[in-house]
């Protein structure tokens, strides 16, 4: 499991077997059929092209009025309960003492992407945020501290674990495109990206 450091983030190449990443696609099954993907729109007026939903206390969102955490899914109901695979994942990377408080799944069709940005919404940036990459690879920009400047991109794969912490915490970073059908992991194709964080 090679560990990478590119300005700050932490990338765990190949940090999930096989077995692992078909344990979780199969720990995320009643998360997205209690929670069901939707496509946020944004402030700007357009629509994520990432579909998304989420596990833990809080889930992100966003809509005209702003990106914000909120504690109940669009249609409603309660966001379920994040997988203990995943906390275990937490408590291996980031800490036993405190567990995270949402886990954001962006699922990434063939034409999907995500643009810069900062995770920013959270109350408390002392805990880094913990990604899992699974299913097809992505081509994963990091840039800097404020927008704008240099930037430096690598591949995703399934299996990968990135922790944003310390000086990568606040880093824009974003996703310029996906291999559509890289990975058998997925029957239909795309990328799950999971993003584990503490909000309060």
């Amino acid at each position: 499991m090679p560990l990478l450091r590119l300005r700050g983030f932490e990338i765990h190449k190949n940090s999930l077997s096989p077995t692992e990443q078909s344990e979780i696609v199969e720990a995320l099954r009643p998360v997205l059929k209690a929670a069901p993907l939707f496509s946020p729109k944004v402030p700007t007026g357009g629509q994520m092209s990432v579909r998304m939903t989420s596990a833990g206390q809080f889930g992100w969102f966003s809509d005209a009025t702003g990106y914000r955490y909120v504690d109940s899914h669009p249609k409603g109901q309660a966001w379920p309960d994040i997988p203990a695979v995943l906390l275990n994942l937490w408590r291996k990377h980031v800490s036993a003492e405190r567990l995270p408080e949402c886990c954001l799944v962006n699922y990434y069709g063939e034409s999907a992407r995500m643009g810069m940005h900062q995770d920013k919404d959270e109350a408390d940036f002392t805990f880094p945020v913990l990604s899992v990459s699974l299913g097809d690879d992505a081509l994963f920009r990091i840039g800097n501290a404020t927008r704008g400047g240099k930037t430096e991109s690598i591949w995703l794969s399934s299996g990968d674990v990135v922790v944003m912490g310390g000086e990568a915490r606040l880093t824009y970073h974003g996703v310029d495109r996906i291999r559509f059908k890289s990975s058998r992991l997925l029957p239909k194709g795309g990328r799950i990206n999971l993003t584990m964080r503490v909000v309060t």
